[in-house]
């Protein structure tokens, strides 16, 4: 198989190379599998929510908090995944496929690297994290318990990143599809085994995730390493190739962490709401997880086609990409927009049998609703901008933007939330504020950026 398959595999990549297509079928065509490894992380958070709510209001709460860890530190480390895609496009784009999937392998080792440290790191500050996000009593128990069952998963997810980042820069991702369902399938029916059949509680739902997030990254990183090996790159270990590596990938995990700094925050301010609005939170924020990577995936497309364009100096298909994913981003937030409200208002129920809870998310997910066209289009200009290696100005402008937020979010601690008394008012605020200043601040920056021509000359000739 590996005979047949591998050079029609570079015979399509020799087509694509020449003529990257800016139309709204390709971006689907890339954005469909895209999805599938985009969800994976979301899909078991979203998962174990919906099976640890009915295991009590204090290990809902408590799954946020351990969540908030786990989606953070991974979160932070998604640069593993983008500047990787950047780079193997670019190489991609300019005919230089080996280079690519060796820039793709040093990934690898980065990723196994920094999983195996996060994970002892988070597994022993476990407890402390908890409590500086405000968990307290048998809530802070249930967090300590999930995030450090959790965590071991780490280098398999991270793994799933770095791997992702190669497939995608060769346009060959419906294997990430494959592997996210997969993983979703096993997490699920390990949920299902180990919190109800074997009563095992919240720490059950982090052994689950954990052993499909290690499915996940063995599934990818093994084909990812045959590829590899096949174009005659070195699959060892090479110092100069992980530096490399951690170096291009430093502005996106600032821009990055800048995004999950402001989404702690938020976190820890629906903890001084009180447990209703924190578990309430939780249920918004996994459905909200899920479904921006949804328009992450229209992003993510629009990245490897203008990487590969801007790799062959096509730069007025750069443009023309720029606008067709913008406008496609626009548009299906629309839609998922509508949906995601909707959905809110029906099945709130699946999340927690708390009436009280139920009527905080139904208002959480309809304010997020009304967000979702202005994210599709900021997100589109995202990936776009990361697709172009102009990681630069993402960090430097989500900073600005996520201290601003930060500083819009004490006052409002301080002079807004103690006058309201109604905990659905306080779940409308609070998210209303984090899409307004945190979300339109964001949209406005790369909006101004996308309508110069600079980002398109901000990589180095492959």
């Amino acid at each position: 198989m590996r005979f047949t398959i591998i050079p029609y595999v570079q015979k399509q990549n020799e087509v694509k190379t020449t003529q990257p297509v800016a139309s709204p079928k390709q971006l689907l065509l890339l954005a469909i599998p895209t999805l599938g490894q985009l969800i994976a992380e979301p899909t078991f958070v979203l998962i174990d929510t919906a099976i640890v709510g009915h295991v009590g209001d204090a290990a809902l709460a408590g799954l946020s908090l351990g969540s908030t860890i786990i989606l953070t530190a991974v979160g932070l480390c998604i640069f593993l995944a983008y500047s990787t895609t950047s780079q193997v496009a670019h190489f991609f784009g300019a005919g230089k496929r080996k280079d690519g999937l060796q820039a793709g392998i040093d990934g690898l080792w980065l990723a196994l690297l920094i999983g195996t440290a996060l994970a002892l790191c988070l597994f022993v500050v476990a407890r402390p994290l908890c409590i500086l996000l405000g968990g307290q009593g048998e809530v802070l128990e249930q967090a300590v318990l999930y995030t450090r069952a959790i965590v071991l998963g780490a280098p398999g997810m991270l793994l799933v990143y770095a791997a992702t980042g190669i497939f995608r820069g060769l346009q060959r991702i419906r294997i990430t599809l494959i592997a996210a369902v997969g993983g979703a399938v096993i997490n699920t029916i390990l949920d299902v085994l180990f919190v109800i059949v074997f009563g095992w509680g919240i720490a059950g739902s982090g052994i689950a995730t954990l052993i499909a997030q290690w499915s996940m990254g063995l599934w990818l990183a093994i084909p990812a390493c045959l590829w590899a090996r096949h174009d005659g790159v070195s699959l060892r270990p090479r110092i100069e190739g992980i530096k490399a590596a951690s170096s291009d990938g430093w502005p996106l995990f600032i821009r990055t962490l800048a995004l999950r700094v402001a989404m702690v925050a938020t976190v820890m301010v629906a903890a001084r709401l009180g447990t209703q609005v924190l578990a309430a939170y939780q249920a918004v924020n996994a459905a909200w997880n899920f479904a921006l990577n949804i328009l992450d995936s229209v992003a993510i497309a629009g990245q490897t086609l203008v990487g590969a364009a801007l790799g062959a100096k096509a730069f007025d298909q750069a443009r023309k990409l720029t606008r067709t994913t913008a406008i496609t981003g626009t548009l299906l937030g629309v839609v998922v927009g509508a949906i995601f409200a909707f959905l809110g208002a029906c099945f709130a129920f699946a999340f927690t049998p708390n009436a009280e809870i139920q009527i905080l998310i139904t208002a959480g997910m309809a304010t997020v609703g009304i967000f979702f066209p202005m994210l599709g289009w900021m997100w589109a200009l995202d990936g776009i901008l990361i697709g172009a290696g102009d990681f630069r100005y993402l960090a430097l402008t989500c900073s600005g933007v996520s201290a601003v937020y930060l500083v819009v979010l004490v006052a409002c601690i301080a002079f807004l939330f103690p006058h309201i008394q109604h905990p659905t008012v306080l779940t409308i605020a609070l998210w209303g504020v984090f899409n307004i200043v945190q979300m339109g601040g964001r949209t406005i920056t790369n909006a101004l950026r996308a309508r110069t021509d600079s980002w398109m000359h901000r990589e180095t000739d492959a």
